[in-house]
């Protein structure tokens, strides 16, 4: 029986719940040859790349000659490219990743606030439910090791969650009128010459020799992560409220988990194995 749209958007969320959970673990990876602007900036290029390409195989170029696409363009690119990963970016420069990781589950609160208190999407009370356990579960990952003691950059991080979903509301108008591929081309383009910028004014170019150890890194992180992964959320909200698609990408912890264990050697403490009762559960309801 084929699946509906409602069912591929959940499983476009899963999927890229899964791709992004890598997403910490490559970054920890290329921090050993690169501060985390350098990161951005190169992996943001090498997705720049990575979707032109996927728009030339496709014939989607003619998409950029359609009207009335431009203006959500524009504030996808403000409120996501540059707000949200800038903010973030600067944030983790003044509190600790285990803050900036507990307060980025916060998206999920400014979400339910702008979609369904404000734009009044349909959200079940069942979903609501799913999506407080999810949020629990994701809070009891990281809150013991990290523990919830704030830094100046917490408010930072903080305004960059609550970007996040104002950009999510454009992009999903966005893809009424053109595809993913070519949504993110355009705020791949806009995006990474920002991050050079900062490179440039924060004089934090790389040496070739790093660029080099982290090149495979960057690779990764441009065509899979910040590149196939987004594909997959784009395609998820077009089919499914940003919400839900929210709460749902909220099993992303528990991955990086396992990845993380994996790949870093990091080991997992009980109560974060624990968490999967109240995100399996949430995962359960929101589908239901």
């Amino acid at each position: 029986m084929p699946l509906t749209e409602t069912q591929k958007g959940d499983l476009f969320v899963f999927s890229e719940a899964v791709l992004w959970a890598f997403f910490p673990v490559v970054t920890a990876l290329t921090l050993k040859f690169l501060p985390p602007f350098a990161s951005l900036a190169y992996s943001s290029l090498f997705a720049a790349v990575f979707f032109a390409a996927a728009m030339l195989v496709r014939g989607k170029f003619s998409e950029l000659r359609r009207r009335g696409i431009w203006t959500y363009v524009f504030l996808s690119v403000f409120f996501i490219g540059w707000l949200f990963y800038g903010l973030f970016f600067v944030g983790l420069k003044f509190t600790t990743a285990g803050n900036a990781g507990i307060i980025s589950l916060m998206e999920l609160f400014f979400s339910y606030l702008w979609f369904v208190v404000w734009k009044k999407e349909e959200f079940l009370r069942a979903h609501t439910a799913g999506a407080v356990l999810m949020l629990a579960g994701a809070v009891i990952i990281l809150f013991p090791k990290r523990g919830l003691s704030f830094h100046g950059g917490d408010l930072i991080i903080l305004a960059a969650t609550a970007c996040a979903p104002l950009g999510n509301y454009y992009q999903q108008k966005l893809r009424r009128r053109i595809s993913s591929e070519t949504m993110m081309f355009l705020r791949s383009l806009l995006t990474f010459p920002v991050f050079f910028g900062a490179l440039f004014i924060f004089r934090l170019n790389p040496s070739g020799a790093a660029l080099r150890g982290a090149l495979w890194l960057l690779l990764l992180n441009g065509t899979l992560l910040l590149g196939l992964s987004k594909i997959f959320w784009l395609e998820a909200i077009h089919r499914i409220t940003v919400t839900k698609a929210n709460a749902l990408a909220s099993v992303g912890p528990f991955f990086t988990l396992i990845f993380a264990y994996m790949i870093l050697g990091e080991r997992p403490e009980i109560w974060q194995w624990l968490s999967l009762v109240p995100i399996a559960t949430g995962t359960w309801l929101l589908t239901a």
